[in-house]
């Protein structure tokens, strides 16, 4: 199969005519031929973006754009097995998870749908002789650049909130997964947008992500990945003084205290470090354990870990395999990195001896950890836990807001005053009391420090892309 570029509601290929290949994890063969857009393309697809945002989209009222984004809603949910395939493909997770993240695209497009027509400003009382009022209006064209471990469901975390507040749209994938953002292409047109509302353009972070966020019309623009492309997107943003929302990477603390509900703690940990192989910013995989639970924690957990089935997830096994090949050279070396660090290996770390063929890995758990070592401190990106004694909480405190990161936390205790404590004291966007991956489409998420900037969810997430401006009349 071939895929072409989405611009201006219409199928185009790439100007100079070059495709990638996108590769199945499972099974190291490629599933598509796709097009690889360059600055060209990019420029195209943001010039429709910017028609459409000076033509039919600025004319539409906001509970017309609420009823196109409902719309939309009940058609990924009518394609919900098509689309769920297509990511497990993609990226390898099993069939059952990919169902479930379709099922929460839904949900986002319902939750931003109902709230395009509420979003509103206020009056200012500055006197009787003045009327003083706020008039909230979009950005403009926005750019949206996705990661692969989650495709549909982290471009539309971003897409619709823009398109809720009224903003137009140019969507790149990750290369590593763009078959059901293409899909979403022809949903859209089905739908009923107009022309240029949304344009997605599939290509390289070096050439198609760099042009798009660098072009003059692109407004703002939402990037979730790593920190290091975190930085280059805020420097070429710079130039143009554009905002952006960035979700980065974390290395997210699970302090678990001896008083802690121990059986609790090990679902989550179990749910947290290995669903979906570990690739996922918000997941766990560092444990800060109380020796009086840690033997219990860790011996239970890995009888959790042992269970766990691994293979091709469209064969809806537990775990499937790493995203690609590069990633799961990554990881591989990091577990490399912890075995020589001097800890210890308490299970997995290998790749499965019935799969000769994908990118699989064992999940991966290590314990006698030391904290400053690079398994303890980095971002692996993988089905791997790791596990750093803690004596109580000012050293718990140290260890957790010891890093650049600062994206989830979790606290494990049945004391209320130390739990609200440290929901305080922890350097972290989310934190989560007794629980993992707490909250929902309603709830505002992201990072601080090296984790990111801005808030995506929630009402927060469509002010993003919202601009106030002000308006006083002298009577």
């Amino acid at each position: 199969m071939k895929h072409k570029l989405f611009v201006n509601n219409e199928w185009v290929d790439a100007a100079a005519g070059v495709t990638f290949a996108t590769v199945d994890p499972a099974t190291e063969e490629p599933i598509a031929a796709v097009a690889r857009a360059d600055a060209a393309d990019v420029s195209r697809a943001v010039q429709a973006a910017d028609a459409a945002m000076r033509g039919a989209w600025r004319q539409t009222a906001p509970m017309e754009r609420g009823r196109l984004l409902f719309k939309l809603a009940d058609m990924v949910a009518a394609h919900k097995d098509e689309l769920a395939r297509l990511e497990t493909l993609d990226v390898g997770k099993p069939l059952k998870d990919s169902l479930g993240d379709v099922d929460g695209v839904v949900t986002t497009l319902r939750y931003n749908a109902g709230a395009a027509d509420k979003m509103q400003g206020e009056t200012i009382p500055l006197g009787l002789d003045v009327v003083d009022f706020t008039i909230l209006e979009p950005l403009g064209v926005t750019a949206h650049i996705v990661p692969w471990n989650f495709p549909l469901g982290m471009a539309m975390r971003s897409l619709a909130p823009a398109l809720a507040a009224g903003c137009t749209a140019v969507l790149k994938p990750a290369e590593q997964s763009p078959l059901s953002a293409l899909k979403l292409g022809d949903l859209i047109r089905e739908a009923g947008f107009p022309a240029g509302v949304v344009n997605i353009v599939t290509g390289f972070g070096e050439d198609a992500g760099d042009a798009l966020v660098r072009h003059p019309l692109v407004r703002g623009i939402s990037f979730t990945g790593s920190v290091e492309t975190g930085r280059k997107i805020l420097a070429a943003a710079a130039p143009g003084i554009k905002p952006a929302v960035l979700e980065l990477g974390g290395k997210n603390p699970m302090i678990v205290f001896a008083d802690a509900d121990v059986e609790r703690a090990v679902d989550d940990a179990a749910m947290a470090t290995f669903e979906n192989c570990g690739q996922v910013c918000s997941s766990t995989g560092r444990y800060l354990l109380h020796p009086k639970i840690r033997d219990e924690f860790l011996d239970r957990l890995q009888a959790r870990a042992a269970k766990l089935s691994i293979g091709p997830g469209i064969d809806n096994h537990d775990l499937g395999p790493i995203v690609s090949k590069e990633q799961y050279a990554r990881v591989t070396d990091y577990i490399a990195q912890g075995t020589r660090s001097g800890a210890r290996l308490r299970h997995g770390g290998q790749r499965p001896r019935h799969l000769q063929r994908g990118y699989f890995i064992e999940p991966t758990l290590f314990d006698r950890v030391d904290a400053r070592s690079a398994i303890a401190r980095e971002e692996i990106f993988g089905p791997v836990g790791v596990a750093v004694d803690i004596a109580g909480e000012e050293e718990a405190l140290a260890i957790a807001n010891g890093l650049g990161y600062g994206l989830a936390a979790g606290v494990y205790t049945r004391d209320i005053g130390r739990a609200m404590r440290f929901a305080r004291a922890l350097d972290s966007g989310s934190v989560w009391i007794n629980g993992w991956w707490l909250g929902g489409v309603q709830a505002p998420t992201g990072g601080v420090k090296e984790s990111g900037i801005g808030r995506e969810r929630g009402l927060a997430g469509i002010r993003n892309y919202l601009q106030i401006k002000n308006v006083a009349v002298r009577l």
